[in-house]
């Protein structure tokens, strides 16, 4: 056996969601948002369990932001991760689509704009209950309040 066929992948077995990204399953369901953004938001596991599916329907003052945002587990950075696809474009960067890496601890929840560290993130906490989500949206010149309440 040379060690091509060692590295070779086991296409007899199905692969298997990474179970690190099973931390996100305490989003499923659909949300109420209030505070300085208004709207809704839905998670749900894409058909396999690989990938979180976000819908967001939001409003702040002046624009409105209709996207969805697909999540899964990147190996090679060990976190979850995402890509956000909406109506106003890819975003500042110049990408497909806005970038994010999710951390979501017992009782908080916090995403990246990016990478772990970045000056752009959300950081909420959840309720005792975990059917409430408030925290704030933050980026260098900007920021916002927003709270989620678990609706199903």
């Amino acid at each position: 056996m040379s060690d091509d066929d060692t590295d070779a992948q086991d296409y007899s077995r199905p692969p298997e969601p990474n179970p690190d990204l099973k931390i996100l399953a305490r989003l499923v369901g659909t949300w109420e948002m209030s505070g300085d953004v208004q709207g809704r938001v839905t998670f749900e596991w894409m058909e396999g369990g690989f990938f979180l599916i976000q819908r967001v329907n939001l409003e702040r003052p002046g624009q409105r932001i209709k996207g969805i945002e697909y999540i899964g587990y990147d190996e090679e950075n060990d976190n979850p991760s995402s890509y956000f696809f909406s109506n106003e474009g890819p975003g500042p960067f110049g990408r497909v689509a806005l970038e994010y890496v999710w951390e979501v601890g017992d009782g908080t929840f916090t995403i990246w704009g990016g990478e772990v560290g970045s000056p752009a993130s959300f950081k909420g906490r959840f309720s005792d209950d975990r059917n409430t989500i408030s925290g704030r949206w933050e980026w260098p010149g900007g920021g916002y309040e927003a709270t989620m309440a678990r609706v199903n």
